[in-house]
């Protein structure tokens, strides 16, 4: 039996339904799973973890990620280009990828997402270049212990049939069917509690047929898995829906099956009224990714109404060469900085950009036994340590997370299991990983 007391933080926030906030509280966890929540909790055998000085949260939720471009940071010819330049000037550079670069690339994005208070991520892998595999991933995830929600992605249409990505990078579809069934089969968990569920995410509407997405959809449905994609990223992305398709985004996912509570977008800065409406109605979800959209100037998401009309929200980072970092409590206090540059001082709270971070991002996921602090819930708890510089003279400590800092967690725990302690990293040898990326970026730069 494994049992953890975490013990007299300054505010346990639960994300419960009333939004509890426990001042001097306390969080008792055995084997994976909250026990209790409240104060003067005690452990006969278990290990007590101090908390005095601490903001105690859910465990952060990153709904859309590329792990493997953690190896083209700041790449020259990149760093200063709209979405579809950016694509093609890294297209080649990725082509050269193998399973190395994918599972060292996953390990270093996943530990800079843990120190960032990160307990689940889900990843959108759609170039398998060299004999790279999902598993690649997988098998990173597992090493460092974060829950994980790979996605099978794939890119079916090149150049030379009016696609974005080059030939070399694209797929057949009946091989893309194929191994979508095979890692579905292989290594997602349905139960409650689960390590690893896998989704299906055909990339984009510019580099995959109609077809696949449909055939896509119909499989995800028969295996009772999620569905991801880009969606209505900038202006070039509707304009290309709109030559190509007759339609604007959101029509052209609707009339391909893909709107549901088992769906979410990445992105849809450019929805419209009537789209988000549909999103509202049908339960997509959206990943909002800020200092991705900012980056790469395509503007700024309609969060606030997205959120007033209903529709499910949550964060994420975006490929670590679009971002270009892998902080996902920064992505919070982003969408929020945004969010009240377009609407008003007052279009965002700090305690909504957390619950977005947080139980906004179970939901998307479809992980109800994750994203609060509450008996019965999965024990995924970030610890923050809210007593140095960052939020010295604050206030208000629970706000000071999302508005000053700390950016780094102290402790965190996926599962029950300790996966930081301290501010490090305490599942695998990160200096040796961070080696081991510089190497393999320095090669592809040859």
């Amino acid at each position: 039996m494994s049992e953890f007391l975490i013990r007299n933080a300054t505010s346990v926030v639960t994300m419960n339904q009333t939004r509890d906030e426990v001042s001097d509280g306390d969080v008792l966890i055995r084997d994976g799973v909250i026990l209790a929540v409240g104060r003067g909790l005690a452990t006969a055998t278990g290990t007590v973890v101090e908390a005095g000085g601490c903001v105690v949260t859910p465990g952060l939720v990153n709904t859309h990620h590329h792990l493997y471009q953690t190896l083209t940071r700041a790449v020259p010819g990149g760093q200063d280009a709209l979405l579809f330049g950016w694509l093609k000037t890294l297209y080649p550079i990725w082509a050269r990828f193998g399973p190395e670069e994918m599972r060292v690339s996953a390990l270093v994005g996943l530990a800079e997402l843990a120190l960032s208070g990160c307990t689940l991520s889900s990843d959108h892998l759609y170039l398998y270049p060299n004999g790279a595999r999902l598993e690649d991933t997988i098998d990173a995830a597992r090493e460092i212990g974060l829950r994980f929600h790979p996605t099978r992605g794939a890119m079916s249409i090149g150049e030379s049939a009016g696609g974005l990505p080059p030939d070399t990078l694209v797929e057949n579809e009946a091989a893309i069917l194929r191994d979508m069934e095979r890692v579905v089969d292989a290594f997602h968990d349905r139960a409650e509690g689960a390590m690893v569920r896998v989704g299906l995410a055909p990339c984009s509407p510019f580099s995959v047929s109609r077809d696949l997405m449909r055939e896509a959809a119909v499989l995800a449905r028969d295996k009772g898995v999620m569905l991801h994609t880009h969606l209505a990223e900038n202006d070039e992305d509707i304009a290309y829906s709109l030559a190509q398709f007759g339609c604007r985004p959101g029509q052209y996912a609707e009339d391909l099956g893909w709107t549901g509570d088992d769906v979410w977008h990445a992105h849809c800065v450019k929805l419209n009224g009537a789209e988000i409406d549909l999103f509202a109605r049908s339960r997509t979800g959206v990943a909002h990714c800020p200092c991705s959209n900012c980056r790469l100037g395509s503007g700024i998401a309609p969060v606030r109404a997205m959120r007033d009309a209903g529709a499910k929200v949550a964060l994420g980072v975006d490929g670590s060469a679009s971002n270009d970092a892998g902080n996902l409590v920064a992505e919070a206090r982003q969408m929020l900085l945004l969010q009240r540059v377009a609407n008003g001082a007052d279009a965002m709270a700090a305690r909504e950009a957390l619950e977005i971070a947080t139980l906004g991002g179970a939901r998307v996921l479809g992980r109800g036994d994750c994203g609060s602090l509450e008996p019965g819930k999965r024990a995924d708890i970030a610890i923050w340590d809210v007593s140095g510089i960052e939020a010295a003279g604050s206030w208000d400590p629970v706000a000071a997370l999302v508005l000053c800092g700390p950016t780094r967690v102290r402790d965190l725990f996926v599962e029950g299991r300790q996966v930081v302690c301290g501010g490090q990293v305490a599942t695998i040898d990160l200096p040796r990983v961070i080696e081991d990326q510089n190497r393999l970026a320095r090669r592809l730069m040859g």
